[in-house]
């Protein structure tokens, strides 16, 4: 019995230490997202919390940050 687990233990470790690590993946610049556009002479309206529109279009989406959050550990 000792055996086996012993055998499963070193099994385990052998299948993480061999397995390939995956690719780091870059993260998503502003550049990456395609918003639509006013067009010259649309009108435009300003909403400022939450409501229902008709109209599809959003003149602005979110805020993006182009900089890591920093959260503090929680110190008084």
């Amino acid at each position: 019995m000792w055996v086996q687990i012993a055998i499963m233990v070193a099994s385990y470790v052998l299948s993480v230490a061999l397995a390939p690590k995956p690719p780091q993946q870059k993260p998503a610049a502003f550049e990456d997202f395609d918003f639509p556009l006013f067009e010259e002479g649309e009108p435009k309206t300003a909403v400022f919390g939450q409501c229902w529109s008709k109209s599809w279009m959003c003149l602005t989406v979110g805020n993006y940050r182009t900089r890591r959050v920093k959260i503090g550990g929680g110190k008084k």
